[in-house]
């Protein structure tokens, strides 16, 4: 779909600021719109609905850039918006890094990646999702009648660029989302556990039932949990937070880091990273992708890229500016957002699946951990180390004997990484997925 009013505003925006002198400019516009409703104790909680856009604009006179944003669309507010960001970029510092892509850079074509829903909920359909959500969950013998219920929620937002260099184009995406959040047990001994699921389009959520069923069974497993004896074992990352460890990669791999000296991988590339066989593969163009993109925030084309091939790392993640200062071509990393110079990000970020089940994993292990939950931000991108509070299950004999709560687990980054082990069972749940992993030589802190 495309909105040819506001393609044409970005146009004249730009326009305006060629007029008046600068050397280069683009202008962005982000329009969002969602609503969201919570039912808690077999009633509606709260409805909320919300809308916004914002239009940006930044020029370059000569290596000096700036930019700015507003929320009105008058022509008045926008003529304000060019000169004062016109003279914010005169003002401001030099900066070689700074410009537009080269118009043989831009893409030229990009294909549909059915990122737009055109069915929107009405309140009764997210009430009526959330409340078989809760009513599934609170059937589970043992879940608390005072659980936090569940949230559906649906939302919808459109991107579009227009830069001095020949680019404009747009693109929309919708999402939906249900979670439920289950409490069991009383007082010291309560457990929290949650489950949920996010599409693109919301014929792909999951059943309701599931969703809230699944939750409740996972605070009732949590319940009576120990404080292990502090020791070095394997530990083994629940798909639903193995996720964690890509965040991670992608974190010391950006290009802003790397050219900052910030990351304990910047002398990295080309090494093995992780354990051979490993992939980890960043593909902004997959069907109804969470974070797929056609382009990305500065026009380029948006394609599959290799970050860690047979445990190898291969590139960094790159936009123009980070690029240029790294002696580098950006591989289409660019992030965009109103009134900021573009960032860097991944998009659909993912690690191969191994040939190993997650049972066959956990029946490896005689004396081990299985992490549910992380807890903290206790990681550091510079130095490597990583410490961050769980809980999970003590596995025995092959076996998940017992929950187990209040403790730590410790290590290098770069060990964890070159240690990791992934079971069998990826599946593409979020923007960020990895399949159970198995980490050796981390150390648990407990009692």
């Amino acid at each position: 779909m495309t909105d040819t009013a506001v393609l044409s505003i970005l146009d004249d925006l730009v326009a305006k600021a060629r007029a008046a002198g600068v050397d280069a400019a683009d202008a962005v516009a982000v329009r969002g719109d969602s609503l969201s409703i919570a039912w808690r104790h077999g009633a509606l909680e709260h409805v909320e609905r919300s809308e916004g856009e914002d239009i940006g604009l930044r020029v370059l006179i000569g290596q000096r850039q700036a930019g700015a944003a507003s929320a009105d669309r008058s022509p008045a507010a926008l003529q304000a918006l060019v000169e004062r960001v016109i003279a914010m970029a005169k003002v401001a510092p030099e900066d070689s890094t700074a410009g537009l892509a080269d118009p043989a850079q831009l893409a030229k074509a990009w294909p549909d990646l059915d990122l737009f829903d055109p069915s929107e909920p009405s309140v009764d359909e997210l009430r009526d999702l959330a409340r078989e959500a809760e009513d599934a969950m609170l059937a589970v013998e043992g879940v608390s009648t005072n659980s936090e219920g569940a949230e559906a929620s649906w939302g919808r937002s459109a991107l579009a660029v227009v830069a001095s260099n020949g680019f404009a184009a747009q693109y929309q995406r919708t999402g939906s989302s249900l979670t439920a959040v289950a409490l069991a047990g009383e007082g010291t001994g309560m457990e929290r556990q949650y489950d949920g699921h996010r599409a693109v389009h919301r014929a792909d959520l999951e059943a309701a039932d599931l969703i809230g069923r699944r939750a409740g069974e996972r605070a009732v497993k949590a319940l009576g949990a120990r404080k292990p004896k502090s020791q070095a074992v394997p530990i083994v990352f629940d798909r639903r937070i193995s996720s964690g460890m890509l965040m991670t990669l992608v974190s010391a791999i950006n290009g802003q880091s790397i050219a900052r000296g910030t990351s304990f991988l910047k002398d990295a590339m080309g090494e093995s990273v992780f354990a051979p066989g490993v992939r980890v593969i960043d593909d902004p163009r997959r069907l109804r992708g969470l974070s797929s993109a056609p382009f990305d925030g500065e026009g380029l084309p948006a394609e599959p890229l290799t970050l860690i091939d047979d445990g190898v790392l291969q590139c960094w993640l790159l936009n123009l500016a980070t690029a240029r200062q790294l002696g580098l071509q950006s591989n289409g990393r660019g992030t965009r957002s109103v009134g900021a110079s573009p960032g860097v990000g991944s998009t659909n970020l993912y690690m191969e699946a191994g040939d190993i089940s997650p049972e066959a994993m956990i029946g490896e292990i005689e004396n081990g951990l299985y992490v549910t939950q992380l807890i903290g931000q206790g990681v550091n991108i510079v130095t490597g180390s990583y410490s961050r509070g769980c809980t999970g299950f003590w596995i025995e004999n092959g076996e998940i004997a017992y929950p187990v709560s209040e403790m730590t687990i410790a290590g290098s980054l770069r060990d964890m990484f070159g240690s990791v082990r992934p079971a069998s069972d990826l599946e593409f749940r979020a923007g960020v997925n990895a399949p159970t992993l198995r980490i050796d030589g981390m150390t648990v802190a407990g009692a």
